[in-house]
């Protein structure tokens, strides 16, 4: 009996736990009629956003227009006369003539240094010059005095030659104060510092008060550099392999490099090229190029970064997508087309060059090709599409049709006349 009991007792405790196991199981699993009604209709309804209808899309046509056929480089903006204003003389700075930063003229007076000490040589020197000259006229008319004595023997050849030799002396010491004379009042001069040549200045470097020596050495820093703005000329280096290209057309008149300070913007300046060095740079590989430009706004800066454009010629027919339709890709750029079905298909394309936000194909697409500009993330190969705009003007049309099909319903000729239409 007890065996009978105990082996009940152990069948339902079975019983039991299968059970829990088995209604934990479809749980889990969701394989209850309930849960499979609602994983259907999770399916159902993904299903039915993922092929419900076309994605909608935004696309243009790829266009023919000229285009130029350039190359690009980063340059440095660059003065073409820079000068470093010195004194010549030492002396005490007694005024400074101009702002720091103005543009100022070719000759333009700009310091005065301490003239007294140099104005006092200068007399010195006009005043010796003076003396020395008196006495060259007496010596002179001593001269022509003895000259008539001697043709008649009064006098001796050696007295007479004592005052010819006399008047030459004096002649040479004359000349010797007429240089001496002529440094005092260059010393003079250069008290007063003028602009060599028109530009802007820079910052001072010494203010008036102060000392200043002579020469490049002594003189430590200069008092103001002068940078020439217009025009200017800006550098750049190309690949050496760009070379032989550039070289072949700088004669010819579609030729020209544009400045760009940013490389979305328009050109700030045009110039030709006035300058490629006679070396490339084995570091790099490169060739130092210049370009001279008009500044006359002042819109480039020496010392500034820009942006090259070599302008080779102008290509007239050139195939042209935005940049927003050209994808890059493992094995190269490809743009998604729409084909007169719309479906998408996937197109490898060659990319000659991008000028802003524009760029050209060489191989690939041709004119009136639909390129797709916004791309879905769910966008594939073989995929219907819509056009962005155009469900738009299709539903007002449906909604201007559907009503008039109610008004058709109220009267019926009206109805048969636009169907007959």
């Amino acid at each position: 009996m007890k065996r009978l009991t105990m082996l009940f007792v152990f069948l339902v405790i079975g019983a039991v736990a299968g059970g829990g196991y088995w209604y934990w199981q479809q749980g889990a699993s969701g394989a209850t009629p309930e849960g499979n009604a609602k994983g259907k209709g999770k399916g159902e309804g993904k299903g039915g956003r993922g092929g419900g209808g076309p994605l909608v899309v935004k696309a243009t046509r790829a266009v023919v227009k000229p285009m130029p056929v350039l190359i690009e480089a980063v340059g440095t903006v660059e003065s073409e006369h820079s000068v470093q204003v010195r004194a010549q003389v030492s002396g005490v700075l007694q005024s400074v003539l101009f702002k720091e930063g103005d543009r100022v003229k070719s000759g333009q007076k700009l310091f005065q240094i301490d003239p007294r000490t140099f104005q006092a040589q200068y007399n010195q020197a006009l005043a010796a010059l003076a003396r020395d000259k008196a006495q060259l006229e007496n010596a002179r008319a001593q001269q022509e005095r003895l000259e008539p004595l001697l043709k008649r023997e009064f006098i001796t050849r050696q007295e007479y030659d004592v005052a010819v030799t006399s008047t030459k002396s004096l002649e040479a010491t004359m000349q010797a104060n007429q240089a001496a004379a002529e440094q005092a009042r260059i010393q003079l001069e250069y008290t007063r510092i003028h602009a060599p040549i028109a530009g802007r200045t820079g910052a001072l470097a010494v203010k008036p008060g102060n000392l200043v020596a002579a020469g490049a050495s002594g003189g430590g820093a200069p008092l103001v550099t002068i940078n020439s703005t217009d025009p200017i000329l800006v550098s750049f280096s190309v690949p050496e392999r760009q070379l032989e290209e550039i070289r072949r057309y700088q004669n010819e008149k579609e030729m020209r490099i544009e400045i760009l300070p940013d490389r979305a913007g328009p050109a700030a300046a045009e110039g030709k090229l006035v300058f490629i060095d006679n070396t490339i740079t084995p570091q790099t590989g490169t060739v130092l190029l210049k370009t001279r430009v008009d500044n006359r706004d002042e819109v480039l800066w020496p010392g500034q970064f820009a942006n090259v454009r070599i302008v080779l010629k102008i290509e007239p027919e050139a195939v042209v997508v935005p940049e927003a339709a050209v994808q890059p890709g493992q094995d190269g750029s490809f743009v998604y087309l729409i084909d007169p079905e719309n479906k998408v298909q996937v197109r490898p394309v060659k990319v000659s060059r991008q000028i802003g936000n524009e760029v050209v194909i060489g191989v690939g697409i041709e004119a009136g090709d639909h390129v797709i500009t916004e791309i879905p993330q769910a966008l594939q190969p073989g995929a219907t599409v819509r056009l962005a705009g155009a469900d738009g003007k299709g539903g007002g049309k449906a909604k201007e049709k559907g009503k008039k099909g109610k008004a058709g319903k109220k009267d019926g000729s009206k109805s048969e006349g636009r169907s007959e239409g």
